[in-house]
């Protein structure tokens, strides 16, 4: 292999091999044995295989902090700190507030260790192994190109399909043990059940190619982002998280927490996400964008969100206030004409918007009108113009039917 850093090289060369005597030296003197897996492999013409794979991770987290501040270590940081092509892994998230050097430390070192590892079978040294690891290090280090992945548990929705909402955005169906690979620890990070029950085995997946030197996306928030759009699209009880892993070229990159109004379970039946919401669910997330230069919208819907967990009265002034934001003080009108084609739904929804505007508390049906007047708001594109229309249908001047979508 031509290496392109050749200092880096042998300071990580040194760092992995010492850490390899120091932990094989650990299980001797303890007398202990690594866990292993034994995995099979069935084939569909032919007798099952088996494999038998020592559970290496694991047994080097325990004992990272020691690993952390051998002396081969340091030497091994300092020459990652002078490489500007590892800035990226440095401003990682590998804990709470982490240094430079910690974040390196989890992501760099503590991966190419494992990774030499498990490509050993075990601690006995094989310089091949090192070389395959170290060259798969290097073309993440200095690569044109990056792939960044953020993934955060759902709670609250199944689907019956993988189903992407964006490019490089998707809900799709959890792989038991993915995330254990990278964090033996994840288990205590997953929401309770998850991967057990029939709305808690989803997960939210970000992808994204990096240019070199480019930081990963926000993934927090574009996450909060699609959780909002699902629940707009579905009144699913949705949460995600409470915190996602992040990966860079497949290696463990950082666990973030999750921004506390997607975090949030609001109460609710499940519900499941099929191929017609998921379009609209797609389609309301890029609409969002809409708020950035609406403040009146950007209002309403932080207004309608933050109703999803509250109970009355402040449920119903958070609704009365989205509404009055979303369509103005004339609502208990606009929003029934917007809604309903059926004069007599159209009646019986006025009458509940009347008694929520009055200070009554939100009726089911009128807390989902609210919901369902968002969507035709992003739908439409254009607020103002929206209630213009409406008004002008009021009058006998328009037709309200054709400003009214599924929602």
């Amino acid at each position: 292999m031509a290496v392109r850093a050749p200092h880096l090289h042998l300071a990580l060369r040194a760092f992995v091999l010492g850490a390899f005597a120091y932990l094989l030296r650990d299980l001797e003197e303890c007398g202990e044995e690594l866990p292993f897996a034994f995995e099979e492999h069935a084939q569909r013409n032919g007798p099952a295989l088996y494999e038998y794979r020592p559970l290496v991770r694991g047994f080097v987290e325990a004992r990272a902090e020691r690993l952390r501040g051998r002396d081969d270590a340091l030497l091994a940081l300092e020459e990652l700190a002078r490489e500007p092509a590892a800035g990226i892994f440095a401003r990682a998230h590998a804990g709470p507030k982490p240094s430079h050097e910690e974040a390196l430390f989890r992501t760099v070192l503590l991966g190419l260790l494992v990774a030499t590892a498990e490509s050993c079978g075990g601690f006995d040294w094989d310089d091949d192994a090192f070389e395959r690891a170290y060259a798969d290090l290097e073309a993440s280090l200095f690569g044109e190109q990056r792939a960044y992945t953020a993934l955060a548990p759902l709670v609250g929705l199944s689907v019956g399909t993988q189903l992407e909402l964006a490019p490089g955005l998707r809900v799709r169906a959890f792989a038991e043990g993915e995330l254990a690979r990278h964090w033996p620890e994840a288990q205590g990070l997953l929401p309770r059940d998850f991967g057990r029950e029939a709305d808690r085995y989803c997960v939210l997946e970000l992808r994204a190619g990096l240019g070199a030197g480019e930081d990963p996306p926000d993934a927090a928030a574009e996450i909060a982002d699609a959780v909002s759009a699902i629940r707009l699209a579905t009144a699913a009880p949705l949460a995600a998280g409470p915190v996602l892993f992040e990966t860079l070229d497949g290696r463990p990159f950082g666990i973030r927490p999750v921004l506390p109004i997607a975090a949030t379970q609001p109460p609710g039946e499940p519900s499941r996400l099929d191929g017609f919401r998921g379009a609209l669910a797609g389609e309301l997330l890029v609409r969002l964008a809409l708020a950035d230069a609406d403040a009146s919208l950007a209002d309403a819907l932080d207004r309608w969100e933050l109703a999803l967990f509250q109970t009355e009265p402040f449920r119903g002034e958070q609704l009365r206030g989205a509404l009055v934001a979303l369509l103005g003080e004339t609502w208990p009108l606009r929003a029934p004409l917007l809604l309903e084609d059926a004069p007599a739904a159209r009646e019986r929804l006025h009458g509940e918007l009347l008694a929520l505007a009055e200070g009554a508390a939100a009726t089911a049906l009128a807390a989902d009108a609210v919901r369902r007047s968002l969507v035709h708001a992003l739908r439409h594109g254009n607020r103002v113009e929206l209630v213009r229309e409406l008004d002008r249908a009021l009058l006998g001047l328009g037709d309200a039917g054709r400003l009214r979508l599924v929602s």
